[in-house]
């Protein structure tokens, strides 16, 4: 051992999506370190608060909500009214086929009635859309968004869903016709339109919009078509969504025409359209809701820790768009939710809005009145103290992903998937993180497969949850704090893992034999490891765990050549 504190660097390997611990001398590091986040911890807050509420206040992802919102906050101008109005002509309608049903079957829609773009208008209005298919549209899964040059085209529209061969049209920024399957293979290289292909090219049948001319307005979530292409000199502009989550679609619809109504002939007014549905019922947007909530302003100097006057409270909540007023006996406020706000669903909502508009800075800070001491968690320290010996023992600790595939904890283990009690992942975005790991063995075993090159011995550790279903638990599933020692070699090296659990024993003050409280070890059997090289641990008088060398087959499908022995018990019964 160096005669030096450890301090632990998280080296991270790319190729592998794994991370390893090294140690070694930080001592001048961590000074810069600890100067470095004591100057940068109010800095970070800002940003981190800034960044939360850029994500859920869909408004300010644009300059015209965000320059909005500050002038209302600093009392220059009051909060506009948004109003849904019905022309005075047809009203523009959307027909949503029962084809669509299985695909994408909710759609919305409105008009942006003589509006006037500028080039920075205009740039911010597309902008506006791209941040949101980034962040409530989840990517386009949800929702979403196509805007369109009204007078181009003629209503009323019609979403419906075709088989890509029978889908053809000339797309955005496109001179020539293609099919649905020709443009799905043309986009595969479009560096921003190839990740949204997933979404429908396995579908039997691909939505699309037309208009009573049979011309394609959009076939979303993709690509809108060219003939509606929207520019600086458009007045009229059709917008509709179309998406798998109707709330979602609703919320983006909202945002996109409380934005940009601003520049309507009549600021801050929407016309309307009709969607009519499969079922036959009809549905006017935008929505454009507003609801009242009362919340009492004790409660509020409650939660935030202010003795402010239910009138200072009420002000407060008007500069964050929150319209409001004191009512009743006077302690209660009543808080108008504009449909820029989606963001406010319960009362605790209102509160923190009103603490953000007092100043998180001008809170005084208060001593609690409840006497407590907190204790570390049992396991937690536990854990803790564990670490520290096993690095003294000369292993290098690992950090590996709690998710993995099926293939690493069945298959290369040799077991079947069924066996493991695997608590599986319903939607997995990669064949890397589709089950919750039972075992840690894997991730060292990945780890030194990232690390063949460094100088052997590799004595790899972690000290870690794994998940395996328990109907008896209310989730399902239930966590055990595991420990995990691998040695990688030319030679097996089972003594140094033997040598390792005696020291590990010995730390937990549990003797060796079989007298009560004791630990032993028995020949057993287990598929990764190698015939006649297994041993089950009894502790305490329940099984806590095995260790052995591992069978050829599993050293091999996770792409090793050495021999290899491994250490994995429950440290749970320790406590």
């Amino acid at each position: 051992m160096p005669d030096i504190s450890y301090a632990w660097c998280k080296a991270v390997l790319k190729e592998n999506a794994v991370y390893i611990l090294l140690p070694f001398k930080l001592n001048k590091l961590k000074l810069a370190i600890s100067f470095f986040f004591q100057l940068t911890k109010n800095l970070m807050n800002c940003v981190l608060n800034l960044v939360w509420n850029l994500m859920k206040l869909y408004d300010l992802l644009c300059l015209e909500g965000l320059v909005r919102g500050l002038q209302v906050f600093k009392e220059r101008i009051k909060a506009p009214v948004y109003k849904r109005v019905t022309p005075n002509g047809e009203i523009q309608k959307l027909i949503i086929t029962e084809e669509t049903a299985r695909i994408r079957p909710y759609a919305v829609a409105a008009v942006l009635r003589n509006i006037k773009f500028t080039k920075d208008r205009y740039d911010s209005f597309i902008e506006l859309q791209e941040k949101l298919h980034q962040n409530i549209c989840r990517k386009r899964a949800l929702v979403a968004i196509g805007t369109h040059d009204l007078d181009t085209l003629s209503g009323p529209f019609t979403y419906t869903a075709k088989r890509p061969s029978d889908i053809k049209f000339k797309p955005l920024n496109k001179t020539k016709e293609y099919t649905a399957c020709e443009l799905m293979n043309i986009y595969k290289t479009d560096n921003h339109l190839k990740h949204y292909l997933h979404i429908i090219e396995n579908k039997p049948l691909f939505p699309v919009i037309y208009d009573s001319n049979g011309v394609v307005l959009s076939m979303p979530p993709i690509i809108n078509g060219n003939h509606s292409k929207i520019t600086v000199n458009t007045r009229n502009v059709f917008i509709e969504c179309t998406g798998t989550d109707f709330t979602k679609a609703k919320i983006v619809l909202d945002v996109i025409v409380t934005m940009f109504s601003e520049y309507c002939e009549n600021p801050f007014m929407v016309e309307a359209a009709e969607v009519v549905f499969p079922n036959g019922k009809s549905y006017i947007f935008p929505e454009l809701a507003y609801r009242k909530e009362i919340v009492r302003a004790d409660l509020i100097n409650k939660k935030v820790g202010i003795r402010e006057t239910p009138e200072n409270i009420a002000k407060l909540l008007t500069r964050m768009h929150l319209k409001s007023e004191v009512i009743g006996d006077g302690n209660q406020i009543e808080i108008e939710i504009p449909p820029t706000r989606a963001d406010v669903i319960h009362a605790c909502d209102i509160v923190e809005d009103a603490a953000i508009a007092y100043g998180y800075n001008n809170i005084q800070m208060a001593l609690p009145k409840t006497y407590t001491i907190a204790n570390q968690f049992p396991l937690n320290k536990l854990t803790e103290l564990l670490r520290y010996d096993m690095a003294a023992a000369g292993f290098t600790e690992a950090l590996t992903f709690a998710l993995c595939s099926q293939e690493d904890i069945a298959d290369k283990l040799g077991l079947d998937i069924s066996a493991t009690k695997a608590v599986h992942i319903s939607n997995p975005k990669t064949a890397e993180f589709q089950v919750a790991r039972t075992t840690l063995l894997p991730g060292l075993l990945k780890t030194i497969a990232a690390n063949r090159k460094m100088p052997l011995p590799l004595k790899l550790f972690e000290i870690s949850d794994i998940v395996v279903k328990d109907s008896s638990r209310d989730v399902g599933a239930r966590n055990y704090r595991h420990l995990c020692a691998v040695y990688y070699n030319k030679n097996p090296g089972f003594e140094i893992i033997h040598g390792l659990l005696d020291r590990i024993m010995q730390l937990l003050n549990v003797p060796p034999g079989e007298k009560k409280g004791g630990y032993v070890i028995k020949a057993s059997e287990g598929a990764a490891f190698f015939p006649g090289r297994c041993a089950e641990i009894l502790a305490r008088g329940q099984s806590i765990g095995k260790l052995g060398v591992l069978h050829p087959d599993v050293i091999t499908k996770f792409e090793l050549t050495m021999p290899c022995s491994s250490l994995e018990i429950n440290i749970e019964p320790f406590l």
